[in-house]
């Protein structure tokens, strides 16, 4: 009997294969289905921190500011915050009481302040963890590298001391140092790191000279860089590592636990493909498992990661020499 189930944050999940945080886990109906088809546990759509503000405009505008008493603006402008907060609230509550696996909780957070207090209403709210989606995109010319790195450090300790649940961070490929800031990232106290979050992505119409999106889903090519960074860090981390991009398929899955990868994240095929494609991705891994003589998990995750495999170097190598060379 083949067993998928596993451990990730200290959570018990069924499967590895998370749903993550989009418009398609806001729908109670569609978490449920999550569940049925088989994923093992999902992360709910994001609260942003852009959201709060619009809804403290919304119901408090500036010409408004002008005729009211300072405790009054303060009043309106918590009362809004507490609103938004209070539809997410409601949505962990009443999730918590259709599911049985672990439901995520998420916060798309550009700043290192007001969040703790967010994170103890959703910890209250009944949240089973809390994933902390830190998307800030390192364009100031003027700030250095490591002001955007502390950002994501004093985000995740100012987190930690507010909370007991499990937390996570999901972070951008936009380091440096990668390897030495997820290791900062992990003396935290968060109990995950999720590789990689995913930018929106501008185009230019040549003929409207007018900015728009760019590809909003992930293609299945774009696991290879999670993959090679899973890898290297897999096993030097006193923290669970989660693969988040370009995983579209069971094998994609595969790929990822065996590189070290404690949990996969999908969600831009479930886009594409229909919820249905959690039952193709869970046979997809359950008959290569059979075909391996896998029973567990466990008996090949990391199994490919730079530490455990015959050819670390592979992680490492950077340019296409031997393609450009013609060396066979």
């Amino acid at each position: 009997m083949i067993d998928l189930s596993t451990t990730y944050m200290g959570l018990q999940l069924k499967s590895p294969v998370i749903v993550g945080s989009s418009g398609l886990t806001k729908s109670i109906g569609n978490l449920e289905q999550m569940e049925e088809k088989g994923a093992g546990a999902v992360v709910l759509k994001s609260l942003f921190e852009e959201q709060i503000k619009f809804e403290i405009r919304k119901v408090f505008s500036y010409e408004e500011a002008q005729s009211s008493y300072t405790e009054a603006e303060d009043y309106i402008r918590n009362y809004a915050r507490e609103h938004t907060l209070d539809e997410y609230l409601n949505l962990i509550q009443e999730a918590k009481k259709k599911l049985s696996i672990p439901v995520i909780a998420s916060i798309n957070c550009s700043t290192a302040q007001e969040w703790p207090a967010f994170a103890k209403n959703i910890q209250k709210a009944g949240a089973d963890a809390l994933e902390l989606n830190v998307f800030v995109l390192p364009a100031d010319i003027e700030r250095e590298g490591r002001d955007y790195e502390q950002l994501y450090v004093d985000v995740a300790e100012n987190v930690r001391k507010e909370v007991s649940i499990p937390v996570s961070l999901k972070v951008s490929n936009y380091f440096s140092g990668l390897a030495h800031t997820v290791k900062k990232l992990s003396w935290t106290g968060v109990n995950g790191v999720v590789l990689f979050n995913r930018f929106f992505n501008p185009d230019v119409d040549t003929e409207s000279y007018k900015i728009t999106p760019g590809h909003l889903y992930s293609e299945p090519e774009e696991i290879t860089h999670s993959l090679r960074w899973i890898g290297i860090l897999s096993g030097q981390l006193q923290t669970d590592l989660c693969a988040s991009t370009g995983v579209h398929d069971g094998k994609g899955v595969i790929k990822q636990l065996l590189v070290g990868a404690r949990a996969v994240q999908v969600c831009s095929t479930l886009y594409k493909n229909g919820l249905g494609q959690l039952d193709v991705i869970r046979n997809e891994m359950l008959e290569w498992m059979e075909q391996h003589n896998y029973t567990k998990i466990s008996d090949f995750q990391g199994r490919m990661s730079q530490k455990m495999t015959n050819n670390p170097a592979a992680f490492l190598r950077v340019q296409f020499m031997k393609h450009f060379a013609g060396i066979e």
